[in-house]
């Protein structure tokens, strides 16, 4: 009984914990406007290191200091959102003019 249990509590679990990090994320305002996901991660970045402080400390452990990164994640992420765009617009027109050119 306990064999066919298990896999209906495994799924359960699963999609109590997605269900919950899909409603944290809309309701902090991550699926929202570039803005407002902007604001978020900014709120993120200053709350998130204190508190793995707070809790390294709680458990009597110490953490290596992060690495430097000499770039923005948003910035690279949001480039490549824009190449990918342009791309896609373009391509019925690039397909014409290969097509055109594979023809003569």
């Amino acid at each position: 009984m306990a064999a066919k249990i298990l896999p209906v509590v495994k799924l359960v679990t699963k999609v109590t914990v997605a269900g919950g990090a899909l409603y944290v994320a809309y309701d902090t305002g991550l699926l929202g406007g570039s803005e407002q996901g902007s604001e978020v991660l900014s709120k993120a970045k200053a709350a998130v290191p204190p508190a793995v402080d707070e809790w390294m400390k709680y458990f009597g452990l110490e953490l290596p200091a992060p690495p430097k990164i000499e770039f923005s994640p948003t910035d690279a992420w949001n480039s490549g959102v824009q190449t990918s765009i342009s791309a896609l617009s373009v391509a019925p027109t690039r397909v014409c003019e290969y097509t055109s050119q594979g023809i003569h």
